[in-house]
C-alpha cells in the first residue's frame, strides 16, 4: 500500500473553486456599481459644502452691502476652488442692475464620474436648485429617500 492511499487527501477541487468564483463574481457585480454611487455621492458633497458656503458669504454681504456680490472675489470665502468640480455660472438677474434681487451659481462636475458623466450642481439665493441642476437623484446627497 502506497503511503498516499491510506492518508486523506486535504484540498478543494476544481468544482469547488469554480463555485466560490462564480459566487464572488455574483457579489462583486452587485457591489461594485453599489460602491462606485457611494463614492460618487460622497464627491459630490463637495459641491454642495462649497455653495451653502457661498450662500452664506452672500448672505453676510447683502447684510454688510444691501445687495449680493456680483462676484465671487467680492465675498469672504476664504475656501479653495473645488478639486472635482468646476466653478461656472456664477450670474446675476439681467435686470438686477443693482444686484439685490438674487443670484446664482453653477458647478460642474469635472473629470471622471463613475459612470454619471458631467453633471451640474447648482444653487441660488434660495438654496439648492434642483430645477437648474443635472445631478442625477442616486448621488444627490439633498436627495429625501436616498
Amino acid at each position: 500500500m502506497h503511503p498516499s492511499d491510506s492518508a486523506q487527501q486535504r484540498g478543494f477541487t476544481l468544482v469547488e473553486l469554480a463555485v466560490v468564483v462564480v459566487i464572488l463574481g455574483v457579489l462583486a457585480s452587485f457591489g461594485v456599481p453599489r460602491f462606485m454611487s457611494a463614492v460618487e455621492r460622497s464627491k459630490s458633497v463637495e459641491a454642495f459644502e462649497y455653495l451653502a458656503t457661498v450662500q452664506s458669504a452672500q448672505e453676510r454681504y447683502v447684510a454688510r452691502e444691501g445687495k449680493y456680490a456680483n462676484k465671487l472675489s467680492k465675498l469672504d470665502l476664504g475656501l479653495e476652488a473645488p478639486k472635482y468640480f468646476k466653478v461656472a455660472g456664477f450670474k446675476v438677474p439681467a435686470d438686477a442692475k443693482n444686484y439685490t434681487t438674487g443670484w446664482s451659481l453653477t458647478l460642474t462636475r469635472q473629470g471622471k464620474a463613475a459612470g454619471y458623466g458631467k453633471y451640474t450642481v447648482t444653487y441660488t439665493q434660495k438654496g439648492f436648485d434642483p430645477s437648474k441642476s443635472t445631478i442625477p437623484d442616486d448621488i444627490n446627497p439633498r436627495q429625501t429617500g436616498s
